[in-house]
């Protein structure tokens, strides 16, 4: 299906702007994934993004997502409560500029004011990579407060952009990342010989 989508950028340019957020209780925290595992991005990034209709990615293979985890400048990170993962930050250092790439949560969690202290320790944490820019972008099919999450905790605005995307249907089958699991197969099969 076509629809017209509105991209907006935003970014960080010192440590000071970042306005955070404290955590909801004490049984949460955000943890870095130490060894790249590209079925974990797969999964945060299907079961994250599906309700906001990501689907950049809906067509990679295993091999693919490989190739991402394992590149320097990608790095994952996962919330945690109770133990149990609620969300993920993937972020991509380019130089002195650190993207905040992938962020969200699992929906079954959105509304227990996660989201807010997800976002601050991925500032948090991408200040501490060094950079002298941190930014991020949204857009129209996002969640509703997504925008507003970003500007109270210091973003600024520098660029929104209107075009008309392309957008697989619900009932379209990619959005079971076919390619993925196929190669996955393949991939399990080779480990019981």
């Amino acid at each position: 299906m076509e629809i017209e989508v509105t991209t907006t950028y935003l970014e960080m340019l010192s440590r000071d702007a970042f306005i955070a957020k404290p955590p909801p209780g004490d049984d949460v925290e955000v943890k870095k994934v130490e060894i790249p595992t590209p079925v974990i991005n797969h999964f945060f990034f299907v079961n994250v993004g599906r309700p906001w209709r990501w689907f950049s990615r809906l067509s990679w293979a295993l091999e693919d997502w490989k190739n991402l985890v394992e590149k320097e400048s990608i790095s994952t990170w996962i919330g945690y409560m109770a133990g149990s993962p609620f969300g993920y930050i993937e972020f991509d250092q380019q130089g002195e500029r650190v993207e905040i790439a992938f962020f969200g949560l699992l929906p079954q969690y959105i509304g227990m004011k996660l989201g807010g202290f997800l976002l601050s320790e991925a500032i948090r944490l991408a200040w501490s990579l060094g950079p002298k820019r941190v930014w991020v972008h949204t857009c129209t099919l996002d969640h509703e407060h997504a925008l507003n999450n970003y500007l109270a905790r210091g973003f600024s605005i520098y660029k929104e952009e209107t075009v008309t995307e392309q957008i697989p249907d619900d009932d379209d089958p990619i959005w079971s990342t076919p390619n993925f699991f196929n190669s996955l197969s393949v991939e399990y099969e080779s480990l019981r010989r």
